[in-house]
């Protein structure tokens, strides 16, 4: 009944998978997200105009945080100690915008794909409220996966 996914059991119910038996690799995964924004807003950044502080270092620490706490807000991911999370941080013009990637890494015996995603959305979310008191007309998307490598599922590069 459960159609192959591993989040379900055979009568359909939700369900943490059991890992406990897998061996550990090394688990690399790199994720992005956009945020548009006007050139006002892009110039306020890059010139730190913003009360509540540099948006850059905040969005950046938020990140890393969300990264940490993705078993937290996904219900079913298991909680992973982290051995690397990095956020980059691009202002780009031509958008106008910020182009956000996140990479993580750990050796264990799942993914950190959705801790890179989790870190990207809540860097997103911080550049956001950090900048909404001068503009809410700000969007986020293009949250994506661009790269996961280890595990059994083996390399993924999207397109």
């Amino acid at each position: 009944m459960n159609n192959g996914f591993s989040h379900l059991d055979n009568k359909g119910n939700a369900r943490v998978v059991d890992i406990s038996k897998k061996k550990k690799s090394f688990r690399y995964a790199k994720a992005q997200a956009t945020v548009w924004l006007s050139k006002k807003i892009l110039e306020m950044i890059k010139n730190d105009e913003f009360k509540k502080g540099n948006v850059i270092n905040v969005a950046r620490i938020a990140g890393i945080m969300g990264a940490k706490q993705t078993a937290n807000l996904i219900p079913l991911c298991h909680p992973l100690g982290l051995d690397h999370v990095n956020i980059e941080i691009e202002l780009d013009q031509a958008l106008p915008g910020v182009i956000i990637t996140a990479t993580c890494a750990v050796c264990g015996p799942t993914g950190v794909e959705m801790e890179a995603m989790t870190a990207v959305s809540t860097t997103a979310l911080t550049i956001y409220d950090m900048c909404k008191s001068a503009d809410r007309g700000m969007e986020i998307g293009c949250i994506r996966l661009t790269h996961k490598s280890g595990g059994k599922s083996g390399t993924y590069d999207a397109k």
